[in-house]
């Protein structure tokens, strides 16, 4: 008994130590675009933002490609055997020489698409190559499945640190994109040889068949394509804007779409070091304590959602302008509708990264993601043309809302979908009120300053999380029992 005590204090400690490598990471990366944004919106304006990000998502279909899933494939994989050194080392020169097959045969295509049908994007398109090289050499996965996200932390704020210093060193029109690119690429690269270094001591690898390596091959594929589907309203619609709306209507809406995606790193973050720990508590027979988990944990993640949702709904008018520059006003009326989609991507995050995954429910990520990505390229195809990227909004807003309700169909036998429900009620309703309480003292802070708009947050922080630990008090919630040590409790409320 006291083993198993002892393990467990050792997985929640863990969970901690790589929940606050993430969480760190994913606010730097938070901040870091709060210094490059402004001057590279007002640099290059709204076309060559629009033309980046054109250029860079076409190449981040191709990584996906690379990759083929194996952030998700490989790290549950791992985390499986990472207590039998035999079948790790296997397991890992498996799938290994798998990925590296794969990828090259990704960046063949890729620079066929380079020199042979890219457009006006060319130069920028070609300088982010190394992207798909680099997909190589990315063993992020089986780090992650050894429960060790430092090296890839600190990396990854190695890359943003270098490309930011890019920013401003070299890029004084949009004819230097192409510098940014590269310096991004070059990074990436040699932030992911770095990592293979990590490794040493660690696994081995062996030599393996190309037979033994494509075993692996299907339920990579599986994933992928889910992966595939998600980047149709993740990736595509920025390149489905482009290409209809234009590169300036693609700029407001990339700018716009920043924002949340930097505020669902969070949510990514929490999810990527829940995953590995739920598989590894499955195999050990310990399904009460992942469903105690992921109680807390959505209450944790909607707490988190519901309040940057309806922050942005309360200062998004005031922030936009003041962040990228007077041409990017309307992003702000992008970027308030898409605050919601927060909400629709925690929800399902905490079940997929803590249930489906780690139960081997493929096929229900797969149903669920495809249906979402058929809903965006319809609704993408009929409002992109009338409604330009305010079309792409509502595409992505009904794609992540079928996400989550495709889960349900498959798995409301099995989760507790009404104490989520009310969950979330709770905290819709705190953050209703803290929009409110800021509707009505917003008057007191006259003018578009950076002072008033802090004050506001500031403001709307303190109501909004005075409302939440009210809730969490009366309700006996243990959600700090997740973050501080020493703050345990058995009881779970709400």
């Amino acid at each position: 008994m006291e083993t198993v005590s002892t393990g467990r204090e050792v997985l929640i400690l863990s969970a901690r130590k790589n929940t606050l490598y993430n969480v760190s990471y994913r606010v730097f990366s938070i901040l870091l675009p709060l210094v490059t944004a402004p001057y590279l919106s007002r640099t290059v304006g709204k076309f060559g933002v629009g033309l980046y990000s054109y250029a860079w998502n076409i190449s981040y279909i191709f990584v996906l490609i690379g990759t083929l899933g194996l952030e998700t494939y490989g790290v549950r994989a791992i985390s499986r055997v990472r207590d039998d050194p035999e079948k790790l080392n296997r397991t890992f020169s498996e799938i290994w020489r798998m990925q590296r097959v794969v990828a090259a045969a990704a960046l063949a295509v890729w620079l066929v698409y380079v020199f042979f049908i890219a457009g006006e994007e060319k130069p920028v398109a070609l300088s982010l190559s190394m992207m798909s090289l680099s997909c190589i050499v990315n063993l992020d996965w089986c780090l992650m499945g050894l429960d060790q996200f430092r090296p890839i932390a600190l990396r990854n704020t190695a890359v943003k640190l270098l490309a930011a210093l890019c920013v401003f060193l070299f890029i004084h029109d949009s004819g230097d994109l192409w510098v940014y690119g590269f310096a991004w690429s070059l990074a990436t690269f040699l932030g992911c040889v770095s990592c293979m270094f990590r490794l040493k001591g660690q696994v081995s690898y062996i030599p393996v068949t190309l037979r033994e390596s494509f075993r692996h091959f299907p339920p990579c594929a599986l994933l992928f394509v889910s992966v595939i589907a998600v980047s149709v309203y993740r990736t595509m619609d920025k390149v489905m804007v482009g290409a209809i709306a234009g590169m300036e209507e693609n700029g407001l809406y990339e700018n716009a779409e920043k924002i949340i995606y930097c505020l669902s790193g969070f949510i990514s973050a929490f999810g990527n070091v829940m995953m590995p720990r739920s598989s590894h508590l499955l195999s050990q027979g310990r399904v009460d304590e992942i469903r105690r988990s992921m109680k807390l944990s959505m209450h944790l993640v909607l707490c988190m959602v519901c309040g940057m949702a309806f922050g942005l709904l309360s200062v998004a008018d005031r922030f936009t302008p003041l962040f990228y520059g007077q041409e990017f006003v309307l992003s702000s009326r992008l970027m308030i509708p898409l605050g919601f989609s927060l909400v629709l991507i925690g929800f399902a995050n905490v079940i997929r990264m803590q249930w489906i995954l780690p139960h081997g429910l493929d096929s229900i990520v797969l149903r669920s993601v495809l249906s979402g990505a058929a809903v965006n390229l319809l609704v993408n195809t009929a409002l992109i043309p009338p409604l330009g990227a305010m079309g792409a909004v509502i595409g992505t807003l009904m794609a992540e809302g079928t996400v989550p309700l495709v889960q349900f169909l498959h798995l409301k036998k099995d989760l507790p979908y009404k104490t989520y429900l009310k969950t979330l009620a709770a905290y819709t309703a705190a953050g209703l009120a803290m929009y409110l309480a800021l509707f009505f003292i917003s008057p007191l802070f006259p003018g578009n300053t950076w002072l008033s708009l802090a004050c506001l947050v500031f403001l709307g922080g303190l109501i909004y999380g005075i409302l939440s630990l009210l809730y969490w008090h009366i309700c006996h919630i243990p959600v700090l029992s997740m973050l501080l040590p020493g703050r345990r409790k058995n009881k779970i409320g709400g």
